[in-house]
């Protein structure tokens, strides 16, 4: 048998073939939809999946302020932040981040799945979330996909 035809192949940076990805958050959950937009951009849908090396796909998400929270999250779950002050903790819902920040409740659940790495951080800048259904992104020809 040939040994040379069963050898793990391992990407890297110059091998990785990345796409761009469009996905419509309007009436999803936020949970749900965040897992698997974590799950594209580290790339684990790919056969050619390395865990140390940046080969997911970059994610646009669409109509991010039409996003669904279950049960009473939307006014019971609490972002914490601090300012680095004493008494500087401050606590925000995701109902009142919505009307301030729509862009950024999405932002945080998918970031909060990726790993709080060097890879993690450079991971997350391959999602580009927009609160209306326009995004500047037309010129990378992205598909849609529906989780």
């Amino acid at each position: 048998m040939n040994t040379l035809s069963y050898k793990t192949v391992s990407a890297n940076k110059n091998t990785v073939n990345k796409e761009w990805i469009v996905v419509d958050a309007e009436g999803e959950i936020l949970g749900r939809l965040s897992s698997q937009i974590a799950k594209v951009i580290r790339g684990k849908h790919k056969p050619t999946y390395t865990p140390h090396v940046d080969c997911g796909d970059n994610v646009i998400v669409i109509n991010a302020d039409k996003i669904k929270l279950t049960g009473n999250k939307l006014g019971q779950k609490q972002y914490v932040s601090y300012t680095g002050y004493p008494g500087g903790q401050r606590f925000i819902s995701p109902k009142e981040l919505l009307a301030k920040h729509p862009t950024r409740v999405i932002e945080k659940a998918v970031r909060g799945m990726l790993p709080k790495t060097r890879l993690g951080r450079a991971l997350y800048r391959n999602l580009f979330v927009y609160a209306g259904p326009e995004h500047p992104h037309a010129a990378q020809n992205p598909k849609t996909v529906k989780f």
